[in-house]
């Protein structure tokens, strides 16, 4: 039997054609069903919220606990939320899975590596990376901009961040390409044992790396949290390990999905693009800026927020949520209602008004936003710039989206384009 909500026919979710294009479906929960009970494929019920002031009311209610504890279903569907392995690893303890006063307390250790004059000044380090991996295909004249490019850049400017050593960046490379790889529709990660594989491995490298920071501290995140926790902050390991583990996992998928969705998307419409690569050639930066801020409210990275669960009755949307309910911001949604945005399905690098809900809102904003930025930013420009006619080398309809149930990013994009002499 079709399933139906008050006699309509419901569009189907988390199909491979759904994550293609998941923009109608979207377009049809938020004109008849704004915040509704949901199966996912994982087999756990949980509310989809899909209208932008719903959304924003959701993302800042503190009666939407980040605590899994706090979930009312059984064992089994606990284990089915969340980071795969992060349980078993003992990395539980990280800004997405925490409320206050934890939570406030771990944020304002870890905002200082995020402040806008400390991105600034590693700004220089994105660009350098950022040409190195573009020489490294430049010649060929073709890529895939995610395995060449998007994927790599982040993975590397974060382990720079963290303080992990150059000889050890290609293992987290690994590590990272396991959780991307292993990703289908319905889940934040499966098969979840090949993930769960890689994060304990992480974890094990993390503990490691924690213990040679305490007995030689450098210039880098890993260090400062040591140094903060020597100092009387009470960090310890497990949350110490926590938190790098979440600023590389959170950190890396975010910026290859900004990076790969903002080129296709790009090179989908001409005239935007042109237009872009006009105003780099006159030195602005104003567009540019702009852009990237429509690039993640026009097909963002992240397509849901993060596993919320309610810790008393609540009425959101006109429908009671229960005590102990998971509750899923969809962004992607919020982020195309036209009660919002002016021609919402519209692509508009000049937008100002345009307060997406890309990063998230409320205690749990996105804390590597401004490198997030950066690096998308740099990445776009760079691209534009360097390697001008660029294009696709495949038709998009045969182009495979990851379609994992947080985050919204392609498999692949094959391009092709002049190539570069040395």
């Amino acid at each position: 039997m079709p399933d139906t909500y008050e006699n309509h026919p419901v569009p189907a979710l988390f199909s491979w054609e759904f994550a293609t294009d998941p923009y109608p479906a979207y377009a049809w929960l938020r004109e008849h069903a704004p915040v509704r009970r949901t199966q996912l494929p994982s087999g756990v019920e949980a509310w989809l919220v899909t209208r932008y002031g719903d959304a924003r009311q959701a993302l800042a209610d503190t009666r939407l606990s980040k605590n899994s504890a706090h979930h009312a279903g059984p064992a089994h569907a606990k284990g089915r939320t969340g980071i795969p392995g992060e349980r078993k690893a003992e990395l539980m303890t990280h800004l997405l899975n925490i409320d206050p006063p934890d939570h406030t307390r771990l944020r304002r250790l870890v905002a200082k590596a995020f402040t806008p004059r400390r991105v600034a000044v590693f700004a220089p380090r994105v660009q350098e990376l950022t040409d190195r991996l573009i020489d490294g295909f430049a010649a060929r004249g073709e890529a895939d901009l995610i395995h060449d490019f998007a994927f790599p850049l982040p993975i590397y400017a974060i382990c720079d961040l963290l303080g992990v050593p150059p000889e050890d960046q290609d293992d987290f490379r690994d590590w990272a390409g396991m959780m991307l790889r292993h990703s289908k529709p319905g889940h934040g990660g499966g098969p979840r044992g090949g993930v769960a594989r890689s994060v304990k491995k992480m974890r094990g490298y993390l503990a490691e790396l924690i213990h040679r920071k305490r007995a030689n501290p450098g210039d880098d995140l890993i260090s400062d949290l040591i140094r903060s926790s020597d100092h009387g902050e009470h960090l310890t390991e497990n949350e110490a390990a926590a938190m790098a583990f979440i600023i590389l996992f959170a950190g890396f998928e975010t910026t290859v999905n900004l990076i790969g969705n903002g080129m296709y998307t790009l090179m989908r419409n001409p005239e935007q693009r042109t237009r872009l690569q006009d105003s780099l050639a006159a030195g602005e930066t104003g567009l540019l800026a702009t852009g990237v801020e429509e690039l993640l409210r026009y097909d963002g990275p992240v397509e849901l927020a993060t596993w919320r669960y309610a810790t008393e009755p609540l009425t959101l949307g006109g429908q009671r949520i229960e005590a102990g309910d998971p509750v899923l911001v969809v962004l992607a949604a919020a982020d195309r209602d036209p009660e919002r945005f002016a021609d919402p399905d519209v692509l508009d690098l000049a937008r100002r008004d345009n307060q997406h809900l890309g990063y998230g809102h409320g205690i749990h904003y996105c804390l590597g936003a401004p490198l997030a930025r950066v690096e998308g930013q740099t990445a776009l420009a760079t691209l534009l710039t360097r390697l001008p006619d660029v294009r696709l080398a495949e038709d998009p309809a045969d182009l495979r989206w990851r379609g994992g149930l947080i985050m919204r990013g392609l498999r692949t994009l094959p391009v092709q384009f002049t190539p570069l002499s040395g």
